[in-house]
């Protein structure tokens, strides 16, 4: 018997199951799409903006975050712009996490889906299975004792098809949906350790700037002094002659 007869003699469940497979194979595509790595995380992108922080060249940089567009890129943007306003470690860090969590939100956009398409999809062939068997004993009940064994027997593994469906449809949707959470999760523990890796290297620059300004105020007063000595040394010189 092929596959179109076994579809047909599942009954209408046997359509729900087929839908539900759709659209998590569909949803399942789409994810492994947006999840790529070269999408989210970028890494010569990373490392680039990491070296021109480095530099000194924070405009350029989030010149560049803006333009990318990525998530790890979003979360930059939002570092570089805060320490452009002379934000502070922790205002930093909180307006990263502020982005991180909307980004965050995006990666698990549609997960979910495909986890419950695998776990409705053998409920669905259950209840399939179970009101065709509640029509194998009614018609058992009407036709009794003229019923045959074979005719029985015949209904109950007719019954059974959707049960077999479901559970074809529910166990690649399980490993698909594992794979899915698996991926996003490696995803946005890099992307952290990017992000507060970009906090920390604005927190050092935000160091180096203030302690050049403490060294370039002491400068000033004793370049004053210093010359304020010579001129009075100069005006006694002239008394003196």
């Amino acid at each position: 018997m092929d596959l179109a007869a076994l579809f047909e003699q599942g009954g209408p469940l046997m359509w729900v199951i087929l839908g539900t497979s759709i659209v998590g194979v569909a949803v399942f595509l789409e994810r492994l799409w947006s999840l790529q790595r070269s999408r989210v995380l970028p890494r010569a992108f990373v490392d680039r903006i990491r070296a021109m922080v480095t530099k000194g060249k924070t405009s350029e940089a989030l010149l560049l975050c803006e333009e990318n567009g990525s998530s790890i890129a979003l979360l930059m943007a939002a570092a570089l712009r805060a320490y452009g306003h002379d934000k502070d470690r922790a205002e930093i860090k909180e307006m990263v996490e502020e982005v991180g969590n909307r980004e965050v939100a995006g990666l698990d956009r549609n997960v979910e889906i495909v986890g419950t398409v695998a776990s409705a999809s053998p409920l669905i062939g259950l209840l399939g299975t179970v009101i065709g068997m509640i029509q194998v004993f009614q018609g058992f009940v009407e036709t009794y004792p003229q019923v045959r064994p074979d005719a029985f027997a015949q209904g109950i593994w007719q019954a059974l098809i959707t049960t077999a469906a479901g559970l074809t449809v529910a166990i690649p949707m399980l490993v698909a949906y594992k794979f899915l959470q698996g991926r996003n999760d490696r995803l946005i523990v890099a992307m952290e350790e990017d992000a507060m890796g970009i906090v920390d290297l604005l927190e050092d620059a935000q160091r180096t700037a203030h302690r050049a300004g403490k060294a370039a105020s002491r400068e000033a007063p004793s370049k004053h002094g210093g010359g304020s000595g010579n001129k009075a040394e100069t005006d006694s010189g002239a008394e003196a002659s």
